[in-house]
């Protein structure tokens, strides 16, 4: 399945117009709804203002975590894979106490597709790392253990999105994010040195090889 920083995904979007802007679903903390754990947008709103802004856009918000547990809300973590792994009854998704949040968070996962499908949107936008909408890296159970440890791998409203053939994309993957800007503005000038989130030296260092 295609993720949106490989290039030929990206080329499949169309140019859109402030007549027919771009639809573009959206994790709800990246449109600075307070929806994070804690009742904040994590300090996300102001990520991509710049592109939900555009004539040309139009975005739809979701938080699956929101939908499912409410917030506040404690630390859902996957344990025993990732998004995939939950959809196929290998992985659980557990929060920081050892209580089983998965049928919650399928629940928004099924939520925030609906979202996507009622929509008709062309495109996902979602917030990595994070056991819902994670797109390139999750945590490796319980992110408040120390160390912290990471896995490559989607969240479970990635996957479900993934599997029904959305594009996903993550704030993170910046080099991906100007060119998806770009498209929606064409007097936007792109950093040429941007890069993906598989593509920095911290990826790197955490998955060598």
């Amino acid at each position: 399945m295609l993720l949106a920083h490989h290039p030929e995904a990206l080329a499949a979007l169309r140019r859109p117009t402030p007549q027919s802007p771009l639809r573009i679903l959206s994790s709800g903390c990246l449109a600075g709804l307070p929806c994070g754990v804690e009742g904040t947008d994590y300090g996300l709103g102001e990520v991509l203002r710049a592109l939900y802004a555009l004539e040309s856009v139009r975005v739809f918000t979701a938080c699956p975590e929101d939908f499912g547990m409410g917030t506040p809300r404690s630390m859902p973590d996957l344990h025993g894979g990732d998004g995939h792994g939950l959809l196929d009854g290998r992985a659980r998704v557990l929060d920081e106490h050892g209580v089983d949040l998965s049928e919650k968070m399928l629940r928004g996962a099924h939520a925030m597709l609906a979202t996507a499908r009622e929509h008709d949107v062309e495109l996902a936008v979602l917030t990595d790392m994070s056991a819902a909408c994670g797109t390139q890296v999750i945590s490796l159970g319980c992110r408040y253990d120390q160390p912290r440890r990471f896995q490559v791998g989607v969240g479970v409203a990635a996957a479900l999105l993934l599997r029904a053939g959305y594009l996903v994309v993550s704030q993170r993957d910046h080099r991906t994010i100007g060119r998806l800007r770009a498209l929606c503005d064409p007097r936007f000038v792109r950093d040429e040195s941007a890069v993906d989130h598989h593509e920095t030296e911290w990826y790197r260092a955490q998955f060598p090889g």
